[in-house]
């Protein structure tokens, strides 16, 4: 009765071990392999691959296509006296996953600290605001292996209370 037993667990571990191992990248995306004991990163292209349970795992799921990060934040710079609140959303996209891999999980953060960085001490009008924004931030992310497509950020003075 225990070698069933034991044969079903076996079978059903291996099952597992098997279904852990195909991986199925869809288009448009690029998965970062990381195998233990290495440093540098394989990268997986779409399609179905074959990877080794418990030694390799997948480190990040960057996708090609386009990105947004949606702003909505309060300006306390020191260029003007009075609050302003920014919002709208900057559009960007990775050109080079191999170089992305390395700040993927901060790109974020890193767009938003460099664009209100950069508002400060930018041209008080939206178009020209917006394009300084694009060339800052491209300067930035560019050699990330990321670029900025498209900056679509409005200025406005911040309410100090709203009435109902």
């Amino acid at each position: 009765m225990i070698i069933p037993i034991t044969i079903l667990c076996l079978l059903g571990l291996a099952s597992l071990l098997i279904a852990a191992s195909v991986k199925r990248i869809p288009e448009g995306h690029v998965y970062t392999l990381r195998r233990w004991g290495r440093p540098q990163p394989r990268m997986l292209l779409p399609g179905v691959h074959l990877i080794v349970p418990l030694i390799e795992r997948i480190a990040h799921k960057i996708s090609l296509g386009g990105n947004t990060l949606r702003l909505d934040e309060q300006l306390s710079g020191h260029a003007s006296s009075t609050p302003r609140s920014v919002r709208g959303a900057v559009y960007w996209q990775v050109l080079e996953p191999q170089r992305a891999d390395a700040v993927i999980e901060h790109v974020d953060e890193l767009i938003r600290t460099c664009a209100l960085q950069a508002l400060d001490m930018g041209p008080h009008e939206n178009h020209a605001r917006n394009a300084m924004l694009k060339q800052t931030l491209n300067a930035e992310l560019r050699e990330r292996g990321m670029l900025v497509t498209r900056v679509d950020l409005h200025l406005a003075e911040a309410q100090a209370g709203t009435t109902a």
